[in-house]
């Protein structure tokens, strides 16, 4: 079974405080959907169109539970403390077998 990412970048964060409230919710939600983090505003190095912003991967063991994680109560809480002053591009993915 392939397993699911979610994938988000933050063209904009004009707030880091009110993200950091949004994460103390949004990580326990993403722990009990079984989901993994991966990587978390480190280093990028972008090509092409590619942009240097805060990059977030996190891990699934399926599509469907990235899903599920997504839909959530407890990750639905989280995202209304997601602030207007973030501006972010959000995907869940699918990976390769």
């Amino acid at each position: 079974m392939a397993k699911g990412y979610w994938v988000s970048v933050y063209p904009a964060i004009s707030d880091p405080e009110r993200l950091t409230a949004y994460n103390k919710l949004a990580g326990p939600a993403v722990r009990a959907g079984g989901g993994r983090l991966l990587s978390r505003g480190g280093r990028v190095v972008a090509h092409e169109a590619g942009i240097t912003q805060r990059v977030v991967l996190i891990e699934f063991d399926s599509f469907e539970q990235a899903v599920a994680a997504y839909e959530s109560e407890a990750y639905q809480k989280a995202l209304v403390a997601l602030p207007s002053s973030v501006e972010r591009d959000f995907r869940i993915i699918e990976g390769v077998d």
